[in-house]
């Protein structure tokens, strides 16, 4: 398994990592510098909104289905149709809901247009997990990982001609940039759902309450668990759009800080994406799970900590270089939010490990802690502070939450080597801190001091013991 799993995180990252960072960084920057930071911010806020009441589109169907999927792998052909038509179903009353909370907030008709628009795309988004969460339980972890950048791939072929060389619209506007989305995310949901019908085998559409009304009990722990965590790491762009009274400038300083974090969150995503139909299986059959989780969580929180640490020390020369204009601010932001990478790796290899057991009261529990902080957190901070109030609370909820998971994994799982390995990652921040602050200082372009930064680091990784170099050619050599 951890074979499987480290093979699989390179394939993943390298296709993720050659697609996604070319779109959020050429095309999402372009079209944000193009439309203004004032409309882009507006968008970006109802977009927060929108992930909010997302639980309704999914209701934890489709993280219960990957752990379902993964252990009963010949219950594919017999759930998936009447799960589709479920999905359906629950995508109508998120539209509906949606729709009716948008005129509570007082939302014009172009915000309204833009927030009914932007619910398809998110049960675009939605289905596609779904789907992917079927392909990923029956360890098709290649096939998964082209379908995560297929959208994306999509999306900069459409885009790329519009932007650079002007055909079909001389000058993209906000609106465009959502129908492009939209098209790119149907195209892959279409690809996905006919690999996953020819895995099925012969299925038969068909609404069945009872089965619907079994799936909804079992999934709503899920569900609760998506809700909570979607409201705490979303909500800070829509009250800072709500809050604010400058036109959405503040939600735009944000999205500019926040576009990079996103980018490599999408990494501890992915990861979790592999880990929780792995973690389930192994459960299942009672293998140890220590050394998988040791060697993801060293592999991945010492990756969190060369770009938060690097992104950190080099926040205003990146800023400058995406954005024009003083980013003073944003590279503030910028600065404090990508202390919450580290949080959020930790979030996807311990909560996943617990997802994957079942242990769904206290991930809620867990959960709900976090959105009561992070909300009356962000009531006190953003009105004083604006933007970087809400960096601020963000990265405290990221501390906050993955800390009570570790600790109620170790409780449940008592891992031997836990301690060492906390105190092994704690020493690589310290020096990862002084390798950053010391780079610098050389004499040098800031992008050369960058990437000696990274090498530098690669070495530190291997001095240290948070990368085992012999264990993970064993791992990979074994099968």
């Amino acid at each position: 398994m951890k074979k499987t799993f480290i093979t699989n995180l390179i394939l993943v990252l390298a296709l993720n990592l050659s697609i996604k960072p070319f779109w959020i960084l050429g095309i999402d920057v372009k079209v944000q510098n193009l439309v203004g930071q004032a409309e882009f911010g507006t968008y970006a806020g109802i977009l927060a909104w929108s992930y909010v009441f997302c639980i309704i589109l999914d209701l934890g169907i489709t993280n219960f289905n990957n752990r379902n999927i993964s252990q009963n792998t010949h219950l594919l052909s017999k759930h998936f149709s009447r799960v589709v038509v479920l999905k359906l179903t629950l995508a109508l009353l998120y539209v509906v809901i949606c729709s009716i909370a948008g005129l509570a907030f007082g939302y014009d008709l172009r915000r309204m247009k833009l927030l009914v628009l932007l619910c398809f795309m998110q049960f675009l988004i939605s289905f596609i997990l779904y789907l992917r969460s079927n392909i990923s339980g029956m360890h098709l972890f290649k096939t998964d990982s082209m379908l995560s950048s297929m959208d994306r791939i999509i999306g900069i072929a459409i885009c790329a001609p519009i932007l650079w060389a002007h055909f079909f619209i001389p000058k993209i506007d906000i609106m465009d940039y959502l129908y492009i989305q939209i098209s790119a995310y149907s195209l892959t949901a279409i690809i996905a759902f006919i690999i996953v019908v020819r895995k099925a085998g012969f299925i038969k559409f068909e609404w069945t309450r009872t089965f619907s009304l079994m799936i909804l009990k079992k999934s709503f722990p899920f569900a609760i668990l998506v809700w909570l965590m979607s409201f705490y790491n979303r909500i800070d762009q829509a009250m800072l759009e709500r809050m604010g009274h400058d036109g959405g400038v503040q939600a735009g300083v944000y999205v500019q800080a926040q576009r990079l974090l996103e980018s490599t969150n999408m990494i501890a995503f992915l990861a979790a994406g592999l880990l929780l139909p792995i973690f389930a299986r192994m459960l299942k059959l009672k293998d140890s799970v220590e050394s998988l989780v040791q060697t993801s969580y060293s592999l991945l929180f010492g990756l969190a900590i060369v770009i938060a640490c690097g992104c950190s020390f080099y926040a205003e020369n990146i800023m400058h270089m995406l954005y024009p204009g003083d980013v003073t601010e944003t590279a503030m932001v910028f600065r404090i939010l990508m202390c919450c990478f580290m949080g959020t790796t930790t979030q996807y290899v311990f909560g996943t490990l617990l997802t994957a057991n079942g242990n769904l009261k206290y991930l809620n529990i867990i959960a709900g802690c976090g959105m009561v902080f992070n909300i009356v957190v962000n009531l006190i901070l953003i009105p004083h502070f604006h933007a970087v109030g809400a960096a601020m609370t963000s990265v405290m909820t990221q501390l906050l939450v993955p800390g009570l998971q570790v600790i109620v994994v170790q409780r449940i799982f008592k891992f031997k080597a836990l301690t060492r390995i906390m105190l092994t990652l704690l020493v690589f921040l310290i020096g990862e801190i002084g390798i950053a602050y010391s780079s610098t200082h050389l004499p040098l372009d800031w992008r050369l001091s960058f990437v000696l930064m990274v090498a530098v680091s690669g070495i530190w990784a291997l001095l240290s013991g948070v990368i085992n170099v012999k264990s993970l050619l064993q791992t990979v050599k074994a099968g």
